[in-house]
């Protein structure tokens, strides 16, 4: 192979990484050409460590990787093996696994693949050879998707319907009126129209409350465990936060790792792409470790109060998988849910159907929820929706 194929061979693999969710740019691929220059091509593992070392930047993107370079840098035909792997009626015997990442990583060398014929000046291959007809609609699968086994064009779909969601925000009763055709008697605007006419009742003024959303705070941990499902979060917060309709609404973010980020302004603008891009240059723990303890009290002590304290309902999105002191982490918990309307914990682990909480961070912060909820899909938010209505009641967790 020479010095320019394996250049084309390097950027082209990066290309797929990036296409699979990867973040690895053009300064990542020349980065990479330039170290197997120094270390040669004389042995398999040397070259696939370089490759490593050069383009994985986080722990948790190793099995994306893996997958990637054996099927890429192994197989001639990794483009016809991927191709087949689209399918969910057939099971590939080598390549890749069926995990999350997968369907993405088939995707964007499939896409590759159809690249390379198109420049070449030879026929696409089929997309589908095989009949992959659903008993249920696309948007009712689409909703039932976890988002961690997304496909990129499934999580741009997904993105949309959560867009639409975040315009349906439940709206509470507040102590102003507004006037009517019906309602009740306004009894301030009767008297003033009274004393204007002589004492005289020439018409009875009718009022309705007003209604807005209520003070929403959500406080979204983005450790490495709950990187995916924080991300989709953060989509659908950035839409109640700047989206359409958002002058009206009263939300705070705040994002947690190792320590606490308010992110609301971030999420303030309308693109969001650019409101994303703003929030991963704030934040610094992306995807580290997890310190919900101490996160929960900087929150507790600083900004309990500012974001609607008493009147403010709270989401809490976080696996509660924390090695900290457990009753430290009680006490918090209390303290939180002691200073805001009602406590909503949002746990992706709920998408198991026999999950317990047996982790003791869990069974310490269970007590002090309202509500525990899961946060997997498209069809959970909406139930998070439905639990924001302020006629519904916050019934207890199964397991207190």
């Amino acid at each position: 192979m020479t010095h320019g194929q394996l250049a084309a061979n390097v950027v082209h693999f990066v290309r797929v990484l990036r296409g699979a969710g990867l973040r690895a740019g053009t300064d990542r691929a020349l980065l990479a050409v330039e170290a197997l220059g120094y270390a040669g091509l004389g042995s398999r593992p040397v070259f696939r460590a370089v490759l490593e070392a050069c383009l994985v930047d986080r722990p948790e993107n190793l099995p994306l990787f893996d997958e990637a370079f054996e099927a890429f840098w192994r197989d001639p035909d990794f483009a016809g093996q991927l191709l087949r792997l689209r399918l969910p009626q057939v099971e590939a015997r080598r390549g890749l696994s069926n995990r999350s990442a997968s369907a993405r990583l088939a995707e964007a060398l499939a896409a590759g693949a159809s690249a390379d014929a198109r420049a070449a000046g030879q026929p696409e291959p089929p997309t589908q050879a095989l009949s992959a007809g659903l008993s249920w609609s696309e948007r009712e699968r689409l909703r039932q998707r976890d988002f961690e086994a997304m496909t990129t064009a499934e999580w741009h779909a997904a993105r949309r319907l959560i867009a639409t969601l975040a315009r349906q925000l439940p709206q509470q009763r507040t102590r102003r009126r507004r006037s009517a055709a019906r309602g009740a008697i306004d009894m301030p605007r009767t008297l003033r129209d009274m004393a204007r006419h002589g004492g005289e009742l020439t018409r009875l003024p009718r009022c309705l409350p007003r209604s807005r959303p209520g003070p929403l705070v959500l406080l979204i941990d983005i450790s490495g465990s709950m990187s995916r499902y924080s991300r989709m979060l953060l989509q659908f917060a950035q839409q109640l936060a700047g989206g359409e309709g958002a002058a009206g609404r009263r939300v705070q973010v705040f994002v947690f790792g190792t320590r606490l980020t308010c992110v609301t302004r971030s999420l303030a603008g309308r693109d969001p792409d650019v409101a994303l891009a703003a929030v991963s240059r704030a934040v610094q723990d992306w995807a580290g470790g997890t310190r919900i303890a101490q996160s929960l009290g900087e929150y507790n002590r600083r900004w309990l109060q500012r974001t609607g304290g008493s009147r403010a309902t709270v989401l809490l999105a976080t696996d509660g998988l924390d090695l900290a002191s457990f009753e430290t982490l009680a006490g918090e918990m209390r303290h939180l849910r002691l200073g805001c309307r009602r406590l909503l914990w949002l746990n992706p682990l709920l998408r198991y159907e026999h999950f317990e909480p047996r982790a003791r961070g869990i069974r310490a912060m269970l007590p002090h929820v309202d509500r525990l909820m899961p946060m997997h899909n498209v069809e959970s938010l909406e139930g998070l929706m439905r639990a924001l209505s302020p006629h519904t009641r916050g019934g207890s967790s199964p397991w207190r």
